[in-house]
């Protein structure tokens, strides 16, 4: 029976995102196991940074600490699971990818936002590169036709 020990949930705070760590959360706990959550963002660096932010001269420890507050404020701690909150800066497939391998996770549940056609060809998608490099199984999930025609 497969019984992961360490999910990583992949996030970038959208509705899609926010449901599959409910899923994710829900394994962690069925199985006992912990859960890593990532958000990737361009750079760590203060190259991102609003205009108000490079006004009042926004220190790069300052910026990273605000990134770390805002995903820990999006995916906010479950009680009774073992969680950590992970920042890392590059591309967002080769980042879960490298992470998944880093921490030998057993698991990676993340959410597609379901484009198809132009809009899949033009954007990519992110869970397709990363099912395709992972090293343990990924689960995708998607909205409930419910939700996405809400």
């Amino acid at each position: 029976m497969f019984q992961p020990r360490l999910i990583l949930h992949p996030t970038d705070f959208s509705e899609c995102s926010t449901y599959a760590f409910r899923i994710a959360a829900d394994l962690a706990r069925q199985n006992h196991a912990s859960l890593l959550v990532l958000h990737v963002v361009e750079t760590l660096g203060p190259g991102n940074v609003t205009f108000g932010e490079a006004a009042t001269q926004l220190e790069p420890e300052n910026y990273q600490r605000r990134l770390q507050q805002d995903l820990q404020r999006n995916v906010p701690e479950v009680p009774g699971i073992s969680m950590r909150h992970l920042l890392a800066e590059g591309d967002p497939a080769k980042e879960i990818e490298r992470l998944a391998r880093e921490q030998s996770c057993d698991l990676i549940v993340m959410g597609t936002h379901g484009r198809t056609g132009l809009n899949r060809l033009l954007i990519g998608s992110i869970a397709e590169q990363v099912i395709r490099r992972a090293p343990c199984p990924v689960l995708v999930t998607k909205l409930p036709e419910n939700k996405e025609s809400a």
